[in-house]
């Protein structure tokens, strides 16, 4: 057995930078790193992985939430994560103030009560003029192109009404 900084050294090299990425803020989040442990792996990775650990934050609450906020940093696009909204509920980020990324994984996302219950989240996001996309495991992981294209064609939507509004 390992600790948990030694594993996180070494699987830069074996998963690159995005595994390595959503298993640091995964390790983070539920409590196994301490502040002198990321300095430690920091200080153990490759410098050009580094930043990595700079712009990683504890909030992400699985993987893909990871992957998804590290794929649109390196675009330049910044996210609110875990958001509270009125009568919504905690969302997983804000976007641009009025767009909300959701990333469902199947564990609390599966079967027929909780796609209600998202429907029913995205209704009153609606109601309060927010617009919601929601995206899976299988999108964001094999199919990024077009998750990239929906979050941009929404974002530069909305650019134009709040352009268009002044």
């Amino acid at each position: 057995m390992v600790s948990v900084v030694h594993a996180l050294i070494q699987s830069v090299r074996c998963l690159g930078a995005e595994g390595f990425f959503a298993a640091f803020e995964s390790a983070w989040h539920l409590g196994l790193l301490t502040g002198s442990d990321r300095a430690l792996v920091r200080q153990g990775i490759p410098a050009r992985f580094r930043h990595l650990v700079d712009i990683a934050r504890p909030d992400a609450e699985s993987g893909i939430e990871s992957l998804l906020r590290l794929r649109l940093s390196r675009l330049g696009i910044r996210l609110e994560s875990q958001v509270l909204v009125a009568g919504v509920g905690r969302v997983d980020f804000v976007l641009a103030g009025r767009i909300i990324l959701e990333v469902d994984g199947r564990l609390n996302h599966d079967g027929p009560a909780q796609r209600h219950r998202d429907l029913v989240r995205d209704a009153e996001a609606a109601a309060a003029g927010y617009e919601t996309l929601r995206f899976d495991y299988a999108l964001i992981v094999h199919d990024w192109p077009r998750v990239e294209r929906a979050i941009l064609g929404t974002l530069a939507r909305s650019r134009r009404r709040m352009h268009e509004q002044r």
